[in-house]
């Protein structure tokens, strides 16, 4: 099998878009293709998908290239437009159509600011030099692709965020989840919340929001990435944590998994029969199925295995959280959303 190709940033595509558009406001042509450096130093070069110059201004546009990753902004045309600023100004950042603005606190930009974060900000100042111009980003159908994202619950409305740290989009390493996971714990944590809910899934969201009267942005979208969860509140703990999700999920948890993916970990039905005291029962838990079937068989005989699961999965988050001062209780649920175990 091939190696999985890379791809660019948005911010990556916003920075080559912005050093075009700015050579072209300076008289000069759109250069085609543009390079930049990254800030690890790579030095990719960008096509120009559109370009236009005008009274006052010059735009480009780039269609970024997400490469094999699962991205909600691959194909998507980034644009940056230029116009001059007063003298002295430096550069100002503006939300065009489909970039977001800031509307909570507790992400690495002020309310009211574009969401253009800091790195894009940076690499875009570096190819503007001592400019003192106005950079507008927008990005073509980016209102509807924000709804696919965590931007809404985070308090970023009107679109998608200009994201990177490295200007490369690696694939499927799910970075950007892992940064909303972390950002939604920056937003709880601004807002004042003591405590959050990390969720496998909407199911387990909406039982975990009804159970404790959670507001949205308590609520972390946590889906396979419990580590990520439990390590960043390790370093900027909340007082509370609930984690929320199906037998499946969490039995991997219990297991000491902290990645829950189906390609990166397995249930594994010999641990779960070891949680069961009944050597019939353990062996017919063996030979299930699924870990909702062995729950079945468990429920039947009258053994707690959503119990026994939910105290084993908080036992692995504490041992996570080393210390923090993080409260956790776990609860498990079955498809139908009905509650099957607790724990703490």
């Amino acid at each position: 099998m091939s190696e999985l190709r890379y791809g660019w940033t948005t911010g990556a595509c916003a920075t080559a878009a912005t050093k075009a558009a700015h050579a072209a406001l300076l008289g000069g042509e759109f250069p085609d293709p543009v390079e930049i450096v990254l800030p690890r130093g790579q030095r990719p070069a960008f096509a120009l998908a559109v370009e236009e110059r005008g009274d006052g201004f010059a735009m480009a546009g780039i269609v970024k290239d997400a490469g094999d990753d699962p991205d909600v902004t691959h194909g998507a045309l980034v644009r940056s437009t230029v116009r001059p600023g007063p003298p002295g100004s430096g550069v100002t950042f503006r939300a065009g159509p489909g970039v977001g603005t800031v509307t909570k606190p507790g992400l690495p930009l002020d309310v009211g600011e574009p969401a253009i974060n800091p790195v894009p900000r940076r690499m875009m100042r570096e190819v503007l030099g001592d400019a003192d111009v106005i950079v507008e980003i927008s990005v073509d159908g980016g209102e509807e692709l924000a709804r696919r994202t965590w931007n809404p619950r985070l308090g970023i409305l009107g679109g998608l965020s200009i994201l990177g740290t490295t200007g490369i989009v690696v694939p499927y390493s799910c970075s950007a989840w892992i940064d909303s996971i972390r950002r939604g714990v920056d937003v709880a944590r601004a807002a004042g919340y003591t405590h959050v809910a990390g969720a496998t899934g909407s199911t387990s969201e909406r039982v975990a929001a009804e159970l404790y009267g959670l507001p949205e942005d308590a609520l972390l979208d946590m889906g396979d990435f419990a580590g990520a969860v439990l390590k960043y509140l390790r370093r900027h703990p909340v007082p509370r944590l609930t984690i929320a999700g199906g037998i499946g999920k969490l039995a991997k948890l219990a297991n000491g998994h902290l990645d829950l993916h189906s390609k990166r970990s397995q249930v594994d039905f010999e641990a779960l029969a070891a949680l069961v005291d009944d050597p019939e029962t353990a062996g017919r838990v063996r030979g299930a199925n699924t870990a909702l079937d062995a729950l079945r068989i468990c429920q039947a005989a009258g053994h707690p295995l959503g119990d026994l699961v939910a105290a084993r999965a908080r036992e692995v988050a504490l041992a996570t959280l080393r210390g923090a001062p993080v409260a956790v209780d776990v609860v498990v649920i079955d498809r139908a959303g009905t509650i099957v175990g607790r724990a703490g």
